[in-house]
């Protein structure tokens, strides 16, 4: 595709597709939280992530040519580049709070750091969701604390959850050439740094919730943000782009 050949179109898609995806999921929740307020607050989030992964896109489209829309709804499984993590099952509730756990930890240190990105729009994108992404992390650390220090089966279950979806947590740093080359460009920031703080926000709320934190040098899965993905990403996409693909420009 074309845009392999531009490593700002294609880190903006990494961004705008991670949210897409995980919105996606979170939306297949609407209406089956485990308690009235916890279904509308796990709605709310999939909406701020969907109005993030409106600004990521529409700039990539700017980059791109076409709209946000073509972006989303018609490419295929390989040209998303999201990572594995956002594509896990929502699976039991454990499941779900401990993938958005992992994710928003990462996304509330990376945002942090595109504050700062020699990139305008990037920086402007970055602080329009600083405070989303924020509420976003404090609600998921409350929530793993909860389940990790309440009921006996609670705190097996996000136990369960936090050893199964570890190695999916390391892809978010490790770097390849399109990252470090962000890096060196000034609009990212280092994986180090990420990794470190992550690591550290992990610990610290783990404790709290009587868990076992993972090691931190376990191998990790990854390639997600190379367009190589689990087979649960192409059940998402056949729900997610069925109307487009079915009607193609098909309007309200």
């Amino acid at each position: 595709m074309a845009h392999a050949l531009d490593p700002k179109l294609e880190y903006l898609l990494r961004q705008g597709d991670n949210a897409l995806i995980l919105s996606q999921q979170l939306s297949q929740l609407c209406g089956k939280g485990p308690a009235l307020e916890e279904d509308m607050a796990l709605t709310n989030v999939a909406l701020d992530l969907l109005g993030q992964t409106r600004m990521w896109l529409g700039y990539a489209a700017e980059l791109h040519g076409g709209d946000e829309d073509t972006l989303a709804f018609l490419r295929d499984a390989h040209a998303l580049r999201c990572c594995l993590l956002v594509e896990q099952p929502n699976g039991n509730y454990a499941d779900t709070m401990m993938r958005q756990f992992y994710f928003d930890t990462w996304h509330y240190f990376l945002m942090q750091g595109l504050l700062a990105s020699t990139d305008s729009r990037i920086a402007e994108i970055a602080e329009k969701s600083i405070k989303e992404v924020t509420y976003h992390l404090r609600r998921s650390g409350d929530l793993v604390v909860r389940l990790g220090d309440g009921t006996a089966e609670s705190h097996a279950k996000i136990q369960v959850a936090a050893d199964a979806l570890w190695m999916f947590s390391g892809e978010m740093f490790l770097y390849d050439a399109l990252d470090r080359a962000m890096v060196e460009a000034g609009v990212a920031p280092a994986s180090a740094p990420l990794r470190a703080a992550f690591l550290e926000h992990v610990a610290e709320i783990f404790a709290e919730a009587t868990l076992t934190m993972p090691d931190p040098d376990a191998w990790m899965q990854r390639g997600g943000k190379q367009g190589r993905h689990s087979e649960h990403l192409g059940f998402i996409l056949a729900e997610m782009q069925f109307l487009q693909r079915a009607y193609p420009g098909a309007r309200w």
